[in-house]
């Protein structure tokens, strides 16, 4: 059996549940171009998504984490009094505090836990995986949450042409937790301030901007380096992979670094986009619930995720599926 390379010390960590929430408005491309100047053929060559999820009013950024959570706690056999460490990534929150993922541990019963947001944009949950390994490893905590969630249709504007038929709404979690064998691979990751200035929401304006030419070409250039590393600091190759997972940012992206990486036709590349739009931190989550729940995938296949986004920031492991 394939063994990636173990931590230098402490326990070993794994990921041992997974859940999604998903909205259940679904809207596609003739509807996004109501108020888009633009048409469902443009988007589909552009992109590749033909539709997308909306949070309905009652959706909060707080509830959808919290339905997302207990799904992977459950998938997991885990009680939320087992967690003592809640990881929060999301780029769509509209209030400066407290902390989304403070009241997603009250809603679970996660009393006393440790619970943070993180800011990394789409890269969020793969920083968020990597930190929760190290909580594990380190043996500061047993149990971690790992959860993105988004409501980007409440930062994008509807009449963008760079943005507005891109962005989707939804969430996904990780519970990571003690293992015999090493299932989370060491972390890629890094930033490039460079291209701050390519996605940003800032000052008065509410809404998010991004220079996407740009973004493909940093992602497509640099993203398959970032993956390989990953790959390498694993011990593993292209050939022990089940399943490729990165940022849902657009099928062209997903494709290219595919291509870039030279996977071979049994790896099975997650393009969960295409229904589900970019769901920025909660890409990646959801695009691995589907894939275990669809059967593509099976419990114990390892897994590269790529997370990448604003900032520049990005993260990418290799992890065992549950």
């Amino acid at each position: 059996m394939l063994i990636m390379v173990p931590p230098a010390v402490g326990s070993e960590a794994a990921v041992l549940g997974v859940g999604a929430h998903r909205p259940a408005r679904l809207v596609g491309n003739d509807e996004v171009c109501e108020v888009l100047d633009s048409s469902d053929e443009w988007i589909r060559r552009r992109s590749g998504i033909r539709s997308r999820r909306r949070a309905a009013p009652g959706e909060t950024l707080a509830v959808m984490a919290q339905a997302a959570c207990e799904k992977a706690l459950a998938a997991a056999g885990v009680t939320a009094r087992e967690v003592d460490t809640l990881l929060l990534a999301t780029m769509s929150r509209l209030d400066e505090g407290p902390p989304v993922a403070v009241e997603v541990a009250r809603r679970l019963g996660a009393f006393g836990a440790t619970a943070t947001d993180l800011s990394a944009a789409c890269a969020g949950f793969t920083h968020g995986i990597a930190l929760a390994r190290q909580v594990v490893v380190s043996g500061q905590g047993r149990h971690v949450l790992v959860v993105g969630t988004e409501r980007m249709s409440d930062i994008v504007d509807p009449r963008d042409r760079g943005t507005a038929f891109l962005f989707g709404d939804g969430a996904g979690a990780m519970v990571v937790g003690p293992s015999a064998e090493p299932g989370i691979g060491p972390v890629s990751w890094g930033s490039d301030g460079t291209g701050g200035d390519l996605i940003v929401r800032r000052g008065a304006d509410p809404f998010l901007r991004m220079r996407g030419q740009e973004v493909f070409r940093w992602a497509v250039t640099h993203m398959p380096e970032v993956a390989r590393a990953a790959l390498d600091r694993a011990g593993v190759g292209v050939e022990d992979l089940d399943a490729f997972v990165p940022h849902q940012a657009n099928l062209r992206i997903v494709d290219r670094v595919a291509s870039a990486l030279r996977l071979p036709d049994s790896v099975v590349v997650a393009r969960d986009v295409v229904d589900m739009g970019n769901t920025s931190a909660a890409s990646i989550p959801l695009a691995a619930e589907r894939l275990l729940a669809s059967g593509r995938v099976a419990s114990g296949g390892l897994a590269l995720f790529l997370g990448f986004g604003a900032g520049l920031a990005y993260a990418a492991q290799v992890v065992r599926l549950p």
